[in-house]
Order: C-alpha cells, then sequence, then structure tokens
C-alpha cells in the first residue's frame, strides 16, 4: 500500500512496516524495533496535552491499564480488579504513583523514569479493609497534599474509577470530583507506532495458537484441553495475561455463551474460540471458526453470510469515514432472531483494542447510528460478526483485528478465516475421502428409496416419503 503525505501517522505507518518487531521479541542494537523509551514518553504526552485542554487540575487513576498508561508499571494481573493502585497525574508535571509496598521499592530502583515518585500506599483492596481502618480517608489525604503543594486543591479533580468510601473521603476534603475515565479513553484512541506493533506482536502469537488448535482438534477433544493447549503456546511465547479462550462447540454455538465448558468435540461439530491475551500489555480479541472432520451446508452458509457482513464492514475503514457507516451494513437485531440492538450487543461489533479489549471507537448499531465517530489513522479495532445457521443450533463468529492507515486499513490478525476450515479431516471410505461437506444424516439414496418401496408392496404397509 502506497502511503503519502509527511505527517506523523504516516511516518510510523512507514516505520512500522519496516519494523521487525511485531515478529521478532529480544531487544537488539543491529535492528530498531520497539522503542519503550519512546513508548513511555508518548503515551504520557497524549494524556498531558488533554489534560491541558480540560477543566480538571488533575487526574487521579485506578483503573491498572491508565496506571499503566501513565506510569509504565505493571505487578501482575492478580492486582487489575482489586482497584489498589493509583496514579496522580497533576497539570504541568510528572505521575506520581501510589503502590503495594515492595512494589513500590521495587519501582524505585527499576523505573528511573518514575524517580521518587514511586510511593507506598494502599487504600481498601475492593471492601477487604474495612472503613475504621481508615484507608479511604488516608488516600483522600496523600491527593489532597499533592494537589495543595501545586496549588491545584481547588480545581476540580477527575477520577476514572473509584471505590465509593475513597470518593467520599476525596469531597469531605473539599474536593470536587469529575469524570476523568472520558479523557483517559480519549488519550488512548490514536495508538503510537510502539503500541501499534506491541498489538501487532500480540495478535502474532495467537496465530500460532489458532496453528497449534487447529493441527489438535479432533472428536473427543474437551473445550477444556482446547483451552489448555491456547493458553500453554500464549505462555510460551511470553504472553502475560491470558485473560480468556472463549471455547464453543456444538449446540453450544446459538445462542453464544461467551465462555468454555467441558463439552467434547464430535464430528460435524461446529466450533469458535475467541482468544484474548496480553503481550506488554496490549490486547488480543481474535475469533476464528472450525468445524470437526466437515461441515454442513447449513454452516458453510451461515459462516459465507457471517465472512460477508465482516467483510462489507472492513471495506469500509479508512480515515474520514464513520462509526456509523461501519454499523449499517450489519443486519439488524431483527433479522437474526433477536428483539432488538441491546439483546444483541458485541454479536456484529466493533470495539478498540489497546491495553484494555474494549476501547473507544465502539460500532455498534445500537449506538453508532446516532452517535458517529471519525475513522481516524492510528486507530486500531476490532471488528466482529455472527450468524447463525438455518439449522436451529450452529453458528458463525469470526473477527478481525484493523490498524487504521493513512491511506486505509491493514488486518493484523493472520491465521486465515476467508473461508471456513475443517479440522480433524481424516476419513477414507472405499470410494476415497470423505467430503468435508455433508450433513450429519445423509438422504436415502435412490436404492433405499427403492428397497423401503419394495418392502412396503410385499409387506402391505403404506411407505412414506
Amino acid at each position: 500500500m502506497r502511503l503519502d503525505g509527511g505527517c506523523r501517522h504516516v511516518e510510523f505507518c512507514r516505520t512500522r512496516r519496516r519494523d521487525p518487531s511485531a515478529r521478532q521479541k529480544a531487544a537488539v542494537d543491529w535492528e530498531n524495533r520497539i522503542d519503550f523509551d519512546r513508548l513511555r514518553r508518548e503515551r504520557l504526552a497524549r494524556a498531558k496535552a488533554l489534560l491541558a485542554k480540560s477543566e480538571m487540575g488533575a487526574l487521579l487513576c485506578f483503573d491498572m491499564n491508565n496506571v499503566r498508561y501513565l506510569t509504565a508499571t505493571h505487578i501482575g494481573t492478580w492486582a487489575q480488579d482489586k482497584i489498589s493502585r493509583f496514579s496522580l497525574l497533576p497539570q504541568n508535571d510528572e505521575p506520581i504513583l501510589w503502590d503495594f509496598g515492595s512494589a513500590a521499592r521495587h519501582h524505585q530502583q527499576n523505573c528511573p523514569w518514575l524517580g521518587d515518585r514511586s510511593r507506598p500506599g494502599i487504600p481498601l483492596l475492593r471492601g477487604a479493609m474495612s472503613p475504621e481502618m481508615g484507608r479511604a480517608e488516608n488516600v483522600a489525604r496523600k491527593i489532597k497534599v499533592e494537589l495543595e503543594k501545586r496549588g491545584l486543591h481547588q480545581e476540580p479533580l477527575g477520577i476514572d474509577v473509584v471505590e465509593p468510601p475513597i470518593l467520599f473521603a476525596l469531597q469531605k476534603e473539599g474536593i470536587k470530583i469529575v469524570d476523568g475515565q472520558q479523557l483517559m479513553s480519549d488519550a488512548r484512541v490514536l495508538k503510537t507506532q510502539d503500541e501499534i506493533s506491541l498489538l501487532n506482536h500480540s495478535a502474532m502469537m495467537v496465530d500460532a495458537a489458532y496453528d497449534e488448535l487447529y493441527r489438535a482438534m479432533k472428536p473427543g477433544m474437551s473445550e477444556n484441553q482446547a483451552v489448555g493447549l491456547a493458553s500453554k503456546v500464549l505462555y510460551d511465547l511470553g504472553s502475560e495475561y491470558v485473560e480468556a479462550v472463549n471455547a464453543i462447540s456444538g449446540e453450544r454455538c446459538n445462542p453464544h455463551p461467551h465462555v468454555f465448558s467441558d463439552r467434547v468435540l464430535r464430528p460435524g461439530d461446529p466450533v469458535y474460540y475467541d482468544i484474548l491475551h496480553s503481550y506488554m500489555g496490549y490486547r488480543t480479541c481474535y475469533y476464528r471458526c472450525f468445524t470437526i472432520g466437515y461441515a454442513s451446508h447449513a454452516m458453510i452458509d451461515a459462516y459465507k453470510r457471517c465472512r460477508e457482513y465482516l467483510d462489507a464492514a472492513i471495506s469500509l475503514v479508512q480515515p474520514g469515514r464513520t462509526t456509523a457507516e461501519i454499523a449499517s451494513v450489519w443486519p439488524k437485531a431483527e433479522e437474526f432472531g433477536f428483539p432488538d440492538e441491546e439483546a444483541a450487543f458485541a454479536l456484529q461489533f466493533g470495539h478498540g483494542i489497546g491495553l484494555a479489549i474494549w476501547e473507544k471507537p465502539v460500532i455498534s448499531r445500537m449506538v453508532s447510528l446516532e452517535h458517529a465517530h471519525e475513522i481516524k489513522p492510528g486507530m486500531v479495532f476490532a471488528l466482529e460478526t455472527f450468524w447463525p445457521s438455518t439449522d436451529g443450533w450452529s453458528a458463525a463468529r469470526i473477527e478481525e483485528e484493523i490498524v487504521v492507515t493513512e491511506t486505509g486499513h491493514e488486518v493484523i490478525t493472520r491465521f486465515p478465516a476467508d473461508q471456513l476450515m475443517v479440522a480433524g479431516a481424516h476419513y477414507y471410505t472405499v470410494n476415497g475421502p470423505l467430503s468435508t461437506t455433508r450433513e450429519n444424516e445423509a438422504p436415502p439414496s435412490r436404492r433405499v428409496k427403492e428397497m423401503v418401496a419394495a418392502s412396503a408392496k410385499v409387506e402391505g404397509v403404506a411407505a412414506t416419503d
């Protein structure tokens, strides 16, 4: 794809195309790969620029993805749901981080970009520390001290997510609280060169997981085993966190349950997976759909329809178009068995992807037709479609991750999905390989029909059609 112009987005697209970091892991001195110093600087600069334009005097973040975006620190995904690390970004200043005590010291020793701004501080651990322990008040005082030092205590304080006792304690200190979540969401919409390289690298790892799954799938394998295999491949390749491997097969495909089970794969089963994992914080959301041994005509038709809706959406991904244009090519909820768009939410769907699975922009008939967002270079999002089969129980599900370039787009999910793939197709008859397109119950042959008719005539019973 030819890229014209001299803007920064064009430059990052050009650099990314010659950057081998999406395929190679280790940093070296003889190739230009992911530059983590640049990643830290550019992420923080985006947040600072938006904060400078806002009404807020400072931004307080408890969401671990936002904390990582601002401070480039990470202590493991066990802390992801505890809302127990927090960072303050004041206007015209550098971020301050409060973390678990040992982690705070580790950051002091190993994160020179933080310096003495890495400090111990623990809030309520999602309520595990009861109110009389005073942790909420302790956090509020820490924040007020820093705001007063900078003359920002009378300015609104933006917060992304927070435990109610901490919110109340901050308000008791006289601090005005406003929504800071949108500012961070906006900061993360456009990805830097290194963020795109990391997202590409993360997708590459799922390519490999699907290759192993395709080779391994056969009757008798359970969804649990498929999840275990995919997880091992990802961790062996350096995944930091396998957030989910949704493995859904057979009659579980319709309706879509979004979770794996102990169901065992059988010949003729449809099966689709959504693999969500993180490499250096950057996620994947990556569906692929297969059948085991062979596929029915109904399943083939469903896959074709699902793929067409996805391809129509992808064809519209270019700067200047809108999320409404993409959503408009997808079917209405009523067309595939749902009463309204909320009931069908996330089946025909698009969402930004980065440090979180779901980021801006969200693309859905439920919201995008009336609240359209412009598509811009540097966005990275996933598009996913679903279509139920006419047999009433099977269904197809496919997803691609797309980088918006200066002149169009690039799909970074590489495992083949243009046609329905059959896994475990190793059946042979006396006439050769068994067709991979067949029904679970074959229609009776002409000879069988003749036998039934002859028997009915001889025995004096009526034969049915």
